[in-house]
This record gives C-alpha cells, structure tokens and sequence, in this order.
C-alpha cells in the first residue's frame, strides 16, 4: 500500500496506472478514527474495483468554532494498518495547507438541505463537505465513490453535486453498520462514557418505532411518525433532542403524508456527544 501527502505525487501515480478496459478506481474518503463502517466502504470499493484509494483528512471546513475539531480522534498509523490489511492500494493523506492554501476563497454550495435539518443545526457543514469532496474527487480522479448510509444527508448533497457538476463518477451507498444493540458504528462514539453508551440505542429504537408505524401499522401522517420517534426519545432524560424528521430521499424536505419511501433521520445530543442514525423507509 502507497500513501501521499502531495496532490503532485498522487497525480503522477494515478496517470501511472495501467487500467484494463472496465477495470475501474474506487475512492472513500474519511477523516480517519476508523470503525468496522468504514471497512466495509472499502470491502464494497474492493468487490467493484481494481484500484481502490482511500484519504484520510479532518476537514476543518465542516467544523464550526464551537464544535469538537481539536479533540476529533485522531489514530493514523492504527487507520493505516487497517487499510493496508484490507488491500488499499494508496491513501491520500492531505494536511490543512494542501487543501486550503493561503488565499483560498472557493467554495461549493449545495441548496439541497439547507436550512433544515443538518443544514440547521450546522449550517457551515454541507458547504465544507461539498467543498473538500469536490477537490477529492477532482485529485483522485475515480470513477465510483463510496459513502456510508449513516451520514444520509451529506449522501444526498454528494449525489447532488456529482449530478450538478457533471463529474462522471458513480455514487454507491452503502448500508449501516451497527452494534450489536443497534447504535451506528462512528468515530465520535469514543466520547461516550459508559453511562451515556448504555443510553445511546434509544435513537434505534426511536427509528424501529418509526419503520414499525410506517410499514407495519400503516400510518401516513408523517407528523404522527414525529411524535413516535420523539415518545421513544424522550424515555431517556439525559437525551437533548435535535430533529426527529421523516423527510424526502430526494430533496431532504419534510413531508407532510408518508407516499413510497422516506428517510426517516433523528440527531440529538447524548451528554456532550452528538448522535445522528437514519433509515429508509418504504411505505409499500
């Protein structure tokens, strides 16, 4: 396994490759503190691709002031290890100065999410990852990309910029990974003491109880599917509820009647922790 900290080295290698027809590059990127979710990006990049690239990067354009960027866990040479034992064929490992040099002022904007949601409560972040990802994609010049189902919205930002700009590239999501006990596989669980851990699958159940009214009992006023997840949350004082939203998979837009499927999404606070799980959810 390779690695590169330079855009020049990189660019030098990827014209390197000596690609068969169909033979294709798969890329995910990470902002490292890797879990099994993770891997299992790179296992479905494996499956697809004959090269696969990795980058490890702690953006600091999806962080605002206040939020955990200083203390985001950091473990490269463990990441790489992991990397290297799945059959990673070379991981970009940009610092701050390569990917926003003195006097960067672009930025991409997506409008879907905006406002609502993530885009709400962290409003700086669809801007910082539509950014860093965009310059990723334009380094690593693949031709599939691979992003974890978790991070939902920020799945839909990135299918909407790839859309929009026209890079031919294919987006593949993959699913959850899960703990045994249902709570979603992130770097950010380390800050759970083991008070809070044993509180945190309440945000699965809060969606199994939303996915129960959907498909099981047939409700379709969304709104009620709201007060469901937020009855289950709210069994848990210590939880600060931040949304609990039945949304459109396409434009992210809360829905007033659940028709076919919907993305179902919750993110509070646990502690000092921040927590965020979502499903998909067809209505049959």
């Amino acid at each position: 396994m390779l690695t590169s900290s330079s855009i020049s080295e990189y660019r030098a290698w990827r014209k390197s490759l000596k690609l068969k027809d169909g033979e294709l590059v798969g890329f995910f990127p990470t902002m490292g503190a890797l879990h099994e979710g993770h891997l299992d990006l790179c296992r479905a990049a494996k499956e697809k691709c004959a090269v696969v690239v990795s980058s490890i990067f702690v953006n600091p354009a999806q962080f605002a002031p206040h939020e955990d960027l200083d203390k985001y866990p950091r473990q490269q040479e463990e990441d790489l290890k992991k990397l290297r034992e799945l059959g990673v064929d070379m991981v970009f490992l940009p610092n701050n100065e390569i990917m926003y040099p003195p006097g960067y002022d672009t930025w991409v904007q997506a409008d879907v999410g905006s406002g609502r949601n993530e885009g709400a409560v962290r409003p700086h972040f669809f801007r910082g990852v539509a950014t860093v990802c965009t310059k990723l994609f334009n380094i690593v010049q693949p031709d599939m990309v691979f992003f974890g189902q978790k991070d939902a919205q920020q799945c839909v930002v990135i299918q909407h910029i790839v859309r929009d700009l026209n890079m031919d590239i294919e987006v593949v999501i993959v699913p959850t990974r899960r703990e045994a006990d249902g709570l979603a596989m992130s770097s950010r669980n380390q800050y759970l003491t083991g008070e809070m851990r044993a509180k945190a699958p309440v945000v699965y159940k809060a969606l199994c109880k939303a996915k129960e009214m959907i498909e099981a009992s047939k409700e379709r006023n969304a709104d009620k599917v709201r007060e469901g997840m937020k009855e289950v949350l709210s069994q848990e004082p210590l939880v600060q509820i931040q949304y609990a939203s039945v949304l459109s998979t396409d434009t992210l837009l809360e829905v007033e009647e659940v028709e076919s499927k919907v993305l179902i999404a919750i993110a509070v606070m646990l502690g000092s922790t921040r927590l965020i799980d979502n499903m998909i959810v067809h209505s049959g």
